[in-house]
């Protein structure tokens, strides 16, 4: 299969291009390269390549400054998908999109479904479910998947801020009425593969196993490393007031896979002590067993 990754430099598309690469011939391209605001270069971009499956990856992540840069997170996250849905419509290829538990509003007690009905409560989760509103209804060849918290090997996330202030010494302050369930983003690229070597399609719910706080993310990462004199504190969502407003709950019930018989991913703990074992460790010994 001829597999076309949009956003290859970023965390979760620099662990596509590995997944892909070890069974299928891929290609990536990134916005220097191609920019799906524009529909004309995603047309001809994707007749000229022809990919059997499009994969993307490229979004509008930071979820504060989409809440002041509405117009330009519905232009990235909402009619950059659409815009590759015709294309692949054109060419008849697969198109796999990547979406976030933001499209929810963390008022359910419970898991979400991917039966639930979305009702984001930022301007970051409202260009993301029109992103998936408009693959829908362009291009009936789609896999749409959501998933929450990454972490990974490229780029910033919650594991790595946390671990860099935690080895300057800072105390953290961190929120504890916020759960999740959080994933790596390589089990999540290699997961995905799975799906489309499967012919998942429709839309799919995809973490690690498991949920947990942001404070309690931390605690067991600091343990990890052997930081356990760094003193991190649980705090309120209210004491830490952010320009966009977050979910309370974000676990994400992998349910449709479950029901069709795919085996869950792993813990998100296996998961995140694995990542966090990639990363230098700071304390300059042998990483915790805890958590």
């Amino acid at each position: 299969m001829k597999i076309l990754i949009v956003g290859n430099l970023g965390m979760l598309g620099a662990d596509l291009m590995e997944a892909a690469a070890s069974r299928h011939e891929v290609a990536g391209v990134d916005r220097q390269e191609l920019d799906i605001t524009d529909i004309s270069q995603c047309m001809a971009f994707l007749n000229r390549l022809r990919p059997d499956a499009v994969i993307n990856a490229a979004a509008l992540t930071q979820v504060d400054y989409c809440e002041s840069h509405w117009e330009e997170a519905l232009l990235v996250n909402g009619q950059g998908p659409g815009n590759l849905a015709q294309a692949a419509a054109s060419t008849g290829a697969l198109l796999v999109h990547y979406s976030t538990d933001y499209v929810f509003d963390g008022l359910k007690m419970d898991a979400y479904t991917e039966e639930d009905q979305p009702n984001p409560c930022s301007a970051y989760g409202r260009s993301k479910l029109r992103g998936e509103e408009l693959i829908r209804s362009l291009w009936r060849d789609h896999l749409i998947v959501r998933t929450a918290w990454l972490f990974g090997r490229n780029g910033t996330n919650f594991l790595r801020t946390i671990l860099h202030a935690a080895t300057n010494g800072q105390p953290l302050r961190v929120v504890n009425d916020q759960r999740g369930s959080p994933t790596y983003s390589k089990d999540l690229a290699a997961y995905t593969m799975g799906m489309i070597e499967g012919g998942c399609r429709g839309t799919y719910h995809l973490t690690n196993a498991g949920s947990c706080s942001w404070y309690e993310l931390a605690l067991c990462a600091v343990e990890w490393v052997g930081l356990r004199q760094v003193k991190v504190t649980p705090v309120s969502t209210s004491e830490f007031p952010r320009p966009a407003p977050r979910p309370a709950n974000s676990v994400l019930a992998n349910a449709r896979l479950a029901a069709e018989g795919f085996a869950p991913m792993r813990p998100w703990r296996e998961a995140a002590r694995e990542y966090v074992r990639t990363l230098r460790n700071p304390a300059g010994g042998q990483t915790g067993e805890g958590c």
